[in-house]
């Protein structure tokens, strides 16, 4: 009896779990560029194994009884997002693999698929509350005007043909490797710039979420967490039954 509270209580705790990331994800529906998150979940014994070992990674058989399920892992959905046009000047969508690389006050560079920059004080490419906007060169790309025009490669000049930069696109070899910082930002190592980068100009990004199916995930993810709290009160209930009944034997 007493396994069954493993059951249960590790199920509610992995249901909220999940019903958290579905949430943050409906949140994000209409923020450009958000890519949606996935909660995977494993039983304890395998969790175990996967700890255990050298550094060889020659793991030992530590045996397959569970009586829990515990959090895995949060993996991002990285598909490409419908391009949707806007007509605002300093709109940019990337079409295909890459990010745009913002640099904070802090020197801290992080990435994101939102193009949905604007111009700072001193006339630089920024995205609001960030940073600055990285170019090819790894520098910031001073504009100064949003009365701008743009190729398909990211080269912004002057509406009478001057130069004024190119957009930095950055790619990671492995994308798994990124950590989103729950702002709709990430971070990591071994950016490098893409080759042929494609640029929707006076485009956004929309986010890939699927309203409908994290609608059916949330609801899933509700009637397990009710369903797992009616039974772990009945327990509680049979237990304390017993208890009472076995002290007066």
């Amino acid at each position: 009896m007493f396994k069954g509270f493993y059951n249960l209580t590790s199920g509610m705790l992995t249901q909220q779990q999940n019903l958290d990331v579905v949430s943050h994800n409906l949140v994000n529906i209409s923020t450009s560029g958000f890519k949606e998150e996935r909660y995977t979940a494993t039983t304890f014994d395998e969790v175990m194994m996967n700890r255990v070992g050298n550094e060889e990674k020659i793991y030992e058989d530590i045996g397959e009884a569970s009586s829990m399920r515990v959090s895995s892992q949060i993996y991002t959905n990285y598909e490409q997002g419908v391009p949707e046009p806007t007509e605002i000047p300093l709109d940019f969508a990337i079409y295909g693999e890459g990010f745009f690389a913002i640099q904070g006050e802090d020197g801290q560079m992080v990435y994101t698929r939102s193009g949905s920059f604007s111009l700072d004080d001193e006339g630089y490419l920024c995205f609001p509350g960030q940073g600055r906007v990285m170019g090819v060169d790894n520098q910031p790309i001073l504009l100064s005007t949003d009365k701008i025009v743009s190729d398909q490669a990211g080269r912004i000049s002057t509406e009478d043909g001057g130069y004024l930069g190119q957009l930095g696109v950055f790619v990671f070899e492995d994308e798994e490797a990124l950590t989103h910082n729950g702002d709709g930002f990430f971070t990591g190592e071994g950016a490098v710039l893409a080759e042929n980068p494609n640029l929707y100009w006076k485009y956004l990004e929309r986010s890939n979420v699927d309203m409908v199916k994290q609608m059916t995930e949330m609801l899933t993810c509700q009637r397990a967490l009710q369903s797992a709290a009616q039974v772990a009160k009945m327990y509680d209930q049979l237990m304390t039954k017993a208890s009472n009944d076995i002290g007066r034997l």
